[in-house]
């Protein structure tokens, strides 16, 4: 399989391994929210609790091993993402530079829905921070839930995020960005179906 992404064709929208890492991560996150709300019920935060149909596992014992399954999939799949953009140079060139004059434009224009789009190979800013903003909750999300599950084996981790309990918070917060920026994708695909087609076909 072909990974160089540094001489993309101009005709192709999105690599192939750009794809599969996507749509690996849809489904990882798909099976981690699930059973994680699951998980969550068991021991709620706050006043309220998932509904139990919105849920995967059935019971804490099966969404704990749901939720485990999806972290190895979601951990290795996003360094694969991770490793790539950075050796090929694509995480510079897709994100960098970031100017908060243009995010503060960008942002204008995007809440007066005249936010152009014309070119879905260049990001715009409000995109370039929204994905990099995604990819620090994700590694939040990462190092959270490795406090929760091996607490005793990460002593530093888990005073680097406050002691177990706050980890079990910045779990939760990171959960509901990420669940949020998903919310907020999908809304942008069916306004933009081509963005969808793009993601299955390259182009």
């Amino acid at each position: 399989m072909n990974i160089t992404v540094s001489k993309d064709k101009t005709d192709v929208v999105h690599p192939l391994w750009l794809r599969l890492t996507h749509w690996c991560n849809a489904l990882a996150m798909l099976i981690m929210v699930t059973s994680g709300w699951r998980i969550y019920n068991a021991s709620p935060l706050f006043d309220f609790r998932f509904i139990n149909q919105l849920t995967l596992g059935g019971w804490l014992g099966g969404a704990l091993q749901w939720h485990f399954a999806g972290m190895w999939l979601f951990g290795i799949n996003g360094l694969f993402y991770l490793l790539i953009n950075l050796f090929s140079g694509r995480l510079k060139r897709r994100f960098w530079p970031l100017s908060p004059r243009q995010l503060g434009s960008d942002l204008l224009a995007a809440l007066r829905g005249r936010l152009q789009h014309a070119d879905p190979r260049q990001y715009n800013t409000v995109q370039r921070v929204a994905y990099l903003l995604v990819m620090a909750a994700s590694l939040l999300a990462v190092l959270s839930g490795l406090v929760l599950w091996k607490s005793v084996q990460f002593p530093l981790l888990r005073q680097l995020l406050g002691g177990y309990e706050t980890a079990r918070y910045l779990h939760f917060f990171a959960m509901a960005g990420l669940v949020g920026f998903v919310a907020i994708h999908l809304l942008m695909v069916a306004l933009v179906p081509r963005t969808l087609l793009a993601m299955l076909r390259g182009r």
